[in-house]
């Protein structure tokens, strides 16, 4: 760990994150991350976008 400059406790978390899992399962694991990371800021863009409609609908009438 000192030799790649991580400290033992973030050692430890990998550790127990993907400690069982071959390469290919951290891979997809990291995939999926990833394409939920995209789908919440899609989904918060959207309802962002549906708020402000909301409000400026309720504005007009």
């Amino acid at each position: 760990a000192r030799k790649h400059g991580v400290s033992e406790a973030t050692l430890y978390n990998w550790k127990a994150k993907y400690g069982g899992m071959d390469v290919s399962d951290a891979k997809r694991l990291k995939a999926l991350e990833d394409e939920n990371a995209k789908l919440k800021k899609l989904l918060a863009d959207q309802m962002l976008e549906a708020s402000a409609l909301r409000e400026l609908l309720s504005k007009k009438w």
